[in-house]
């Protein structure tokens, strides 16, 4: 029984939200989340959250900050109205690429953005596919990590795909660990493209290290941004002989010319979940499935009410 649980969405994936609460059997919780017309968030939640266990879902993707001020108003809403327990799940964690000092004076954001969420009055978080694992740390309160790798197995083992014709890929040093535990799940070979980035947005590949000739080529990562990284991998594998090529991703950002890059690269498929909603944008390629991250995050979300374990969600 969940009679004491309450789901609520922000603004930046309401679909998602909605998914969640269908496979709990629950109704979305009634909230008002609107801006005032010089661009400050109003937020009225408009039913009783008094001693509930309440789970705000909302992804801070673009507009990144718009996302991460609903998300710090609709939680400090839930713990003036006295909420027991206020989670945040957030799908998609913006500013994780600012997890560590690059270079001189600059910031470490992931760590500002974990501090914030925390003084808001987030009483536990609910993430997916963290692009450092570290950042877990970065809070004072309990994270829980999930994985979007059984939904994204899921897919592969549908295609129907002889292991022994795949090779995971990881499309730099940072993604081994991800794509290895991918290609043990499958019982496949791994490969690694060696990556050389110029600046930020910008990379440059070198070489396929690993045999990739005649092989089905799955490029995992955790995030595609502007798509650099991934078409030009996709290059590299197809000059290399693979025969076909699937790019695999949680957060599909897909900024800038990413869209371009996607449709102009040897990539047959490129697979994505809605982690990030992709129902705003005008074009979508062909090219691009989105597959749903409702059902794991929802039975995450069973499990912390009913103070069961989540680790077994974690492959």
């Amino acid at each position: 029984m969940l009679d004491r649980l309450k789901l609520f969405a922000g603004n930046s994936n309401i679909d998602l939200a909605r998914k969640m609460a269908e496979y709990l059997c629950i109704s979305l919780g009634d909230a008002e989340v609107y801006n005032f017309s010089d661009g400050e968030t109003f937020i009225n939640i408009s039913e009783n959250v008094r001693g509930y266990d309440v789970f705000l879902v909302q992804s801070t993707s673009n507009p990144v900050d718009k996302n991460l001020m609903e998300l710090l108003i609709m939680i400090d809403a839930m713990k003036r109205a006295s909420a027991k327990r206020v989670t945040a799940v957030i799908p998609y964690y913006g500013y994780a690429r600012q997890d560590r000092k690059t270079a001189s004076r600059v910031p470490i954001t992931a760590k500002l953005v974990a501090d914030i969420i925390t003084t808001a009055g987030a009483d536990r978080v609910l993430s997916m596919d963290l692009h450092a694992g570290q950042i877990q740390g970065f809070f004072n309160i309990p994270v829980d990590h999930l994985y979007a790798v059984p939904v994204l197995m899921k897919y592969i083992n549908e295609k129907g795909l002889d292991p022994a014709d795949i090779v995971v890929v990881s499309p730099d040093a940072g993604a081994v660990e991800r794509a290895r535990a991918f290609a043990k799940h499958l019982g496949s070979n791994l490969a690694i493209i060696d990556k050389r980035r110029v600046k930020a947005n910008v990379a440059e590949i070198m070489n396929v290290i690993g045999d990739v000739k005649n092989k089905t080529a799955i490029m995992l990562d955790d995030m595609i941004d502007t798509a650099g990284t991934i078409t030009q991998g996709a290059a590299a594998l197809f000059e290399n002989g693979a025969s076909e090529i699937i790019a695999m991703a949680t957060h599909g950002v897909l900024s800038g010319e990413a869209m371009n890059k996607i449709d102009n690269s040897p990539i047959k498929e490129l697979i994505i979940t809605d982690t990030i909603n992709q129902k705003n944008r005008r074009e979508l390629s062909n090219k691009i499935k989105v597959l749903s991250v409702a059902n794991l995050l929802a039975e995450a979300v069973k499990r912390i009410y009913d103070e069961d374990s989540v680790s077994s969600l974690f492959i």
